[in-house]
């Protein structure tokens, strides 16, 4: 289920645009339209400023405002083991792939014009390198390793297969203790970034491009939450039984 919060318009000044839903930013970026101090003027405006089609950017910010929403009684432990890998690289890989560079971009560029206004921010920086610098080996790891080997178990097992125990003896990952270390020096990351930013809010004075920045740092940090809940909590423990069973413990 989709819906549509933000109600665009053409004559919406930029930061207005922005300030009501920080996902535009992107788009505006995209484009370069100019969101922080200087984007006072509205889109149409500033569109043809730029040279670039309002009906396009308009399109482009409706699409990234939509919210594709969840039931709320929707059971992950109820899903096929397979169906749930496919969800966590397809819904949560995915949006780490396309989250982090963006945020780089904007966290990066923000704090070299403000850490002398904030200096927790050079901090702030330190500790979201060390996600961007290692989220993409940890992905890489899941996607090739980890996963298939999960999948390949599971098939294995439903089908009474003679070579599943031999299967997990051969080529049994450490799961538990590996993605166990990394999800706990991720969330220790997330509790910096909280600290850090007093839990994601801003100062009253905070400028467009502040409030993006944090925002999208929030945003990375709920889906992170999740994505670890439905491995720690679901996917991991299911596997982990399924290769005791087969070893007969």
């Amino acid at each position: 289920m989709t819906e549509q919060f933000l109600k665009l318009n053409e004559q919406m000044p930029v930061t207005e645009i922005v300030n009501g839903d920080y996902r535009t930013a992107d788009v505006l970026l995209k484009y370069n339209i100019d969101f922080c101090c200087g984007g006072r003027w509205p889109l149409q405006v500033a569109c043809e400023a730029r040279g670039v089609s309002t009906e396009m950017v308009m399109q482009d910010l409706e699409t990234a405002t939509r919210r594709i929403l969840l039931p709320p009684t929707l059971n992950f432990n109820d899903w096929p083991i397979d169906f749930l890998a496919d969800y966590l690289v397809h819904v949560h890989h995915a949006y780490m792939k396309q989250a982090l560079p963006s945020l780089h971009d904007h966290l990066t560029k923000f704090v070299a014009g403000h850490r002398l206004k904030y200096p927790e921010l050079d901090e702030l920086l330190v500790h979201f390198m060390k996600l961007y610098k290692q989220m993409p080996e940890h992905l890489k790891q899941e996607e090739e390793v980890i996963f298939p080997y999960i999948k390949r178990l599971n098939r294995a097992h439903n089908g009474k297969e003679p070579y599943a125990e031999l299967l997990v003896r051969t080529l049994r990952k450490p799961i538990a203790a590996k993605m166990e270390e990394e999800h706990q020096q991720t969330e220790q990351l997330l509790l910096n970034f909280r600290r850090l930013t007093n839990n994601y809010t801003t100062p009253e004075d905070a400028c467009v491009s502040h409030r993006v920045s944090v925002l999208k740092l929030q945003e990375l940090d709920q889906d992170l939450v999740q994505h670890m809940r439905l491995e720690n909590e679901i996917l991991f423990p299911r596997a982990i039984a399924i290769e005791n069973s087969l070893l007969g413990k």
